[in-house]
């Protein structure tokens, strides 16, 4: 479900597990923060539409995100590699990535912050507290945190 036009899009939220795509859109729309959600459901698939590639070439490489949710364990490319590809790029390092995973595993939230995420985040299994993590991570990177414009990101 992707309820936003190409030029409008804040938020990409990348994840293969049907339920958690489906309990964390619910959060976002509960906090109503989804209608400018754009959802990728692998790693190759991020990565197009982050670089404007494929299908997404309408976009332009980073264009307008505020912040990408991004889960680790992912088909295709992994999202330890869509971080990397992320943040070494000048276009769209500056985009803030948080990691919404389940992975509680030490070597997975260190190699994150060492390719440069923003905040790791290990999912709640219950879905009041999915919904607060989601709800807070949204106000937070949509209303609160101060982004670079977009001419200036790539300098």
């Amino acid at each position: 479900m992707n309820t936003a036009t190409p030029d409008s899009i804040e938020i990409l939220l990348v994840e293969d597990n049907p339920n958690d795509l489906a309990l964390t859109q619910r959060a976002l729309k509960k906090a109503r923060l989804a209608n400018n959600l754009h959802v990728c459901r692998d790693g190759a698939e991020a990565l197009e539409f982050l670089f404007g590639e494929g299908p997404h070439s309408v976009r332009g490489c980073g264009q307008l995100l505020r912040v990408v949710l991004l889960d680790i364990k992912l088909p295709k490319v992994d999202g330890l590699e869509v971080l990397r590809r992320l943040k070494s790029d000048p276009r769209t390092r500056s985009i803030p990535v948080v990691m919404l995973t389940s992975s509680k595993e030490q070597k997975d939230v260190i190699e994150s912050y060492n390719l440069g995420v923003n905040s790791y985040i290990v999912k709640p299994v219950n879905f009041e507290g999915f919904s607060a993590a989601v709800e807070q991570l949204g106000m937070y990177w949509l209303l609160v945190n101060q982004s670079p414009t977009q001419e200036s990101a790539g300098r």
